[in-house]
C-alpha cells in the first residue's frame, strides 16, 4: 500500500464515511477548450480494465539515462559513467532490502518484457514510430500522440507515459552514446558519420543553447511520471475510483497524459530533425519546447494539487479509522492497559513518549522545591533531571490522565503534587500514577513561546507527562475530546488496572477527598457521598486540617467569612468577637476571601493579618483550593443526578458561591462536626448582631445558633428586597443545573449568559 510521505458517558458509534470539501478552483479542472474537443478521443483510446504495471523501476532506468546524458565534458561523462545501472536501482530501491543485484536485473527485465505487444517489444515500436512520424509525415504531432496512446489503450495511465518517455530515453541516450564514443571507437565514429551526430565540441558551442529548453521540458515530463505512479498507488483501502478527490481527477489525468506523450513526440522530434542527417529546427512546429515545458509544468502542478487532495482525504479516513479502533479498543475487556495506553498516548516503539523529573533542585533555595521552581523555573542555578521512559512503567496500575492545555494555573499543579507526593511517602497501598495529556491546537504554528511554556509546565510536574504534545495523535485528541468531552478546563480521567475508565473527570472527588478517593471510581465517589454531610469541618478539612480538629472539640464554633470590603471586614469581625465575649462563647473567625479576586484578597490577607482581624487561609493557593474545591462538590453531585431539591449539599454549596457572586461580605457559622449551620450576607449579620439586648435571652433558651437563625429569619422577613448572583463555571460534561434556588428566599432564580476573562487566578 502506498502512504503519503509527508456510570460512564456511552461511546460514540463508529463513523462510517468520512466526507471532504474540495474547492471549487480545484474541481475546476485545467483543460482548455482546445483539450475538450480531443478529451473525448483521449478516452476512447483508453481501456475499461487498464492494465497495470508497476512501470517505477523502468523511470529509475529513464532518470539515470537523462541523468548521465548531458552536456558536460567528456571527463566528466567518463566519470559520471563509473556507477554502475545495478548500484543505482539498489540505491533507488532501498539497498540492500532490495535483493541481490541480479535479481533486481532480473526483475526489471521481466517488466520490460511485460510492455511488449503482440508482435514486438513497445519502446522500440514507439521509437520507430516517433521518428517515422516527425521525419517523414511532416511532423503531425497531434496524429502520432494519438496513435502512441491507441498503442497503449491496454495500460493504466502513468504506465503510458512511461513506456512513451522509455522510447524517448533509447533515442536520447543512443544520440549521447554515440557522440561520447565517437572520438575513441570506430564503430561509434562510423555511426556518427553517417547519422550526421555532432561532435561534444559543438554541443558545448553553438548547439548548448538548444539544451536548455530540451532539459527543462525533460525534467518537468519524469516529474509528471512521477505524479501519475502516485495517483496509480494511493491505497484503495482509503481512497476509491468513485470517491470525489479522485473521481473529479481522471479527466485532468487524461489530458495531462495527453500532452506528456505529445512533449515526448515533440522532444524526439527535436532529436531528429537537429542530430539527424542534413537537420535543421523546422519554422511549422505547433509548439516550441519552452512552450510544451510551460504547458507541462502547469500540468504537473494541478497534479500535485489534486494529489495533495487525495491524501488529505486518505489521512482523514485514517484518522476516522483510528479514532473508531480507539472508541472500540475501549469497549473491550482488556488483560492490562499497556495496549490501550499505547493506542491513545504513542503506538510507536522509536522513541520512550514519557518523561519523569528524577529531581529538581535550586542551590541555597530553603522552599520546598516546586514552590521554589514555581518562582524561578528556569534560575541559572536551577538543575533539573529528567528520565524518558516507555509506557511499560504504568502497566498494572491505576492511571490518571491529566488532560489540560498550556493554560495550567500553578494553584492547580500545587494541589496535585502534594497529594501525589503523600502517596508516593505513604505505605497505603495507593498504587496510582499520574500522567499529563497536554492538548493542543494543531491548526496554530507551534512557536518558541509554546515550546517555552510547555516546557515550564512539564518542569513543574512530579509525575509523568508526554514528552512532546506533537506525539499525540489528531485521533486521541480527536476521543479526548469528543467522549472525555474536554474543551479547555483539565479534566483528569481515572483508568483501572486493566485500562478500563472508571471515571471521565476524577478531578472533581480529587479536590474535595484527595488520596481518600482512590482508586478514584465513579463507585468511590458515589461511596463517599453517602457517608457525607454538610458540615463546616467537611468543608475546611482538605483546604486547613488543623481548624477541624480545633473546633471538633467542646463548644468551640467557627465562621467561615469572605467578600473584599476591608472595612466590612473590620466591622464584622470586631462585632462578632465582641458578641460572643458577652454571650460566652467561643468562635473562631476565618477569613476565605473571594473567588478569581486574587490580588484584592492577598491585600485584605496582609490587613486582616496585620491588625490580627481574624485567622486566615495560609495562602492564596488554599483561597483557590477553597472556592474551587466547593464548585467541584456542586458539579460530583450534580454528575450522580442531585440538585437543589433532593440534595441538602447541593442547596448549601449553592448558597456559598452565591454569596461570593455578590458585592457584600457574607458568613457562614457552625460548630465542629454538628450539622446545624447558619449563613447570611454581609449587612444582614451586622443587624443581627447589634439586637444585644434580645440575644442573651434568646441564647440562653435556644442556644447561639438557633438563636442567630431566628434573627435572621427576622431581617430577611423586614426586609423590602434582595439580589442575589450565582456564576457557575462550564464544565464540559456536567452542564449546569435546570433549576437553581435563591438562597434567601427559596424562589427560582433566573438564568443569564456571563462571558468572562478572569487573570486573577
Amino acid at each position: 500500500m502506498a502512504t503519503n510521505p509527508n456510570s460512564q458517558t456511552p461511546l460514540p458509534q463508529l463513523s462510517r464515511s468520512v466526507s471532504i470539501t474540495v474547492p471549487s478552483r480545484v474541481v475546476a479542472s485545467l483543460v482548455s477548450a482546445d483539450d475538450t474537443k480531443i478529451l473525448k478521443q483521449i478516452q476512447a483510446s483508453h481501456a475499461h480494465a487498464a492494465r497495470e504495471l508497476d512501470v517505477k523501476p523502468i523511470l529509475d532506468v529513464i532518470e539515470d539515462i537523462f541523468h548521465r546524458a548531458k552536456p558536460t565534458t567528456l571527463a566528466d561523462l567518463i566519470v559520471d559513467g563509473a556507477q554502475d545501472l545495478s548500484d543505482v536501482l539498489e540505491a533507488k530501491m532501498g539497498g540492500a532490502a532490495a535483493g541481490p543485484k541480479g535479481n533486481m536485473l532480473d526483475a526489471l527485465a521481466a517488466t520490460i518484457q511485460k510492455t511488449s505487444g503482440p508482435n514486438a517489444p513497445l519502446i522500440p515500436l514507439i521509437t520507430c514510430d516517433m521518428q517515422f512520424t516527425c521525419k517523414c509525415t511532416g511532423g503531425d504531432a497531434h496524429a502520432s500522440t494519438m496513435a502512441i496512446l491507441n498503442m497503449l489503450g491496454h495500460y493504466s495511465w502513468d504506465a503510458k507515459v512511461v513506456i512513451a518517455l522509455a522510447a524517448f530515453a533509447v533515442t536520447y541516450g543512443e544520440l549521447w552514446l554515440v557522440m561520447l564514443l565517437s572520438d575513441t571507437n570506430p564503430l561509434a565514429r562510423s555511426i556518427a558519420v553517417l547519422k550526421q551526430t555532432p561532435e561534444i565540441s559543438e554541443i558545448k558551442g553553438v548547439l548548448k543553447p538548444q539544451f536548455a529548453p530540451l532539459n527543462d521540458l525533460i525534467k518537468v515530463m519524469v516529474d509528471v511520471a512521477k505524479s501519475l505512479i502516485e495517483f496509480r498507488l494511493l491505497p484503495s483501502k482509503y481512497i476509491s475510483p468513485d470517491d470525489v478527490p479522485l473521481a473529479t481527477s481522471f479527466n485532468q489525468i487524461a489530458i495531462t497524459t495527453y500532452w506528456t506523450i505529445r512533449s515526448v513526440v515533440a522532444a524526439g522530434a527535436q532529436i531528429a530533425t537537429n542530430f539527424g542527417i542534413g537537420g535543421t529546427t523546422s519554422a511549422t512546429e505547433a509548439w516550441d519546447l519552452s512552450s510544451l515545458a510551460h504547458k507541462e509544468t502547469s500540468l504537473h502542478d494541478h497534479l500535485v494539487q489534486r494529489l495533495h487532495i487525495c491524501y488529505e482525504f486518505i489521512e482523514e479516513k485514517k484518522r476516522e479509522e483510528a479514532f473508531n479502533n480507539l472508541v472500540l479498543l475501549f469497549k473491550t475487556p482488556q488483560k492490562d492497559n499497556v495496549r490501550i495506553l499505547k493506542s491513545l498516548i504513542y503506538a510507536g516503539e522509536d522513541i520512550q513518549p514519557l518523561v519523569e523529573i528524577i529531581s529538581r533542585k535550586r542551590v541555597g533555595s530553603v522552599l520546598s522545591p516546586l514552590i521554589e521552581f514555581i518562582h524561578h523555573p528556569f534560575h541559572h542555578d536551577y538543575h533539573h533531571e529528567i528520565k524518558q521512559v516507555h509506557i511499560d512503567v504504568l502497566r498494572g496500575k491505576t492511571v490518571l490522565l491529566l488532560i489540560s492545555d498550556l493554560d495550567l494555573i500553578d494553584e492547580e499543579l500545587i494541589v496535585l503534587d502534594k497529594m501525589y507526593k503523600e502517596a508516593k511517602k505513604g505505605k497505603n497501598g495507593l498504587e496510582y500514577e499520574i500522567v499529563w495529556l497536554p492538548v493542543v491546537d494543531r491548526t496554530i504554528t507551534w512557536t518558541k513561546e509554546h515550546e517555552t511554556k510547555f516546557k515550564e509546565l512539564q518542569y513543574k510536574m512530579s509525575w509523568y507527562t508526554l514528552f512532546h504534545p506533537s506525539l499525540l495523535d489528531v485521533a486521541s485528541i480527536r476521543f479526548i475530546k469528543e467522549v472525555w468531552r474536554f474543551a479547555k478546563k483539565p479534566v483528569i480521567v481515572s483508568l483501572d488496572s486493566a485500562g478500563k475508565v472508571v471515571s471521565e473527570n476524577a478531578l472533581h472527588m480529587i479536590l474535595i477527598w484527595g488520596n481518600s478517593a482512590y482508586p478514584f471510581t465513579t463507585a468511590k465517589e458515589e461511596e463517599l457521598w453517602k457517608k457525607q454531610t454538610w458540615r463546616l469541618d467537611f468543608v475546611m478539612d482538605a483546604i486547613h486540617p488543623e481548624f477541624p480538629k480545633s473546633i471538633s472539640q467542646g463548644d468551640t464554633h467557627i465562621c467561615l467569612f469572605g467578600g473584599e470590603n476591608i472595612e466590612w471586614i473590620r466591622k464584622f469581625t470586631t462585632s462578632m468577637k465582641e458578641h460572643s465575649s458577652k454571650i460566652g462563647i467561643k468562635i473562631e473567625l476565618v477569613y476565605v476571601g473571594k473567588h478569581n479576586a486574587k490580588e484584592a484578597v492577598k491585600k485584605i490577607m496582609e490587613v486582616i493579618n496585620s491588625e490580627k482581624l481574624a485567622h486566615t487561609l495560609p495562602d492564596l493557593t488554599q483561597v483557590w483550593h477553597f472556592w474551587t474545591r466547593l464548585e467541584s462538590m456542586l458539579y460530583s453531585k450534580m454528575h450522580h443526578g442531585k440538585n437543589v431539591e433532593n440534595d441538602t449539599i447541593v442547596k448549601e454549596v449553592m448558597s456559598v458561591l452565591s454569596f461570593d457572586g455578590g458585592d457584600q461580605g457574607w458568613g457562614v457559622i457552625g460548630s465542629g462536626s454538628k450539622t446545624e449551620i447558619v449563613k447570611g450576607k454581609g449587612e444582614v449579620l451586622l443587624s443581627c448582631l447589634s439586637r444585644n439586648k434580645e440575644w442573651e435571652e434568646r441564647h440562653k433558651k435556644v442556644g447561639f445558633l438557633a438563636a442567630f437563625f431566628d434573627f435572621l429569619q427576622d431581617e430577611f422577613k423586614q426586609s423590602s428586597h434582595h439580589c442575589n448572583r450565582l456564576v457557575l463555571p462550564s464544565i464540559e460534561g456536567a452542564g449546569v443545573p435546570k433549576v437553581v434556588t435563591c438562597a434567601d428566599c427559596g424562589r427560582p432564580m433566573e438564568k443569564y449568559i456571563l462571558y468572562r476573562c478572569c487573570t486573577g487566578y
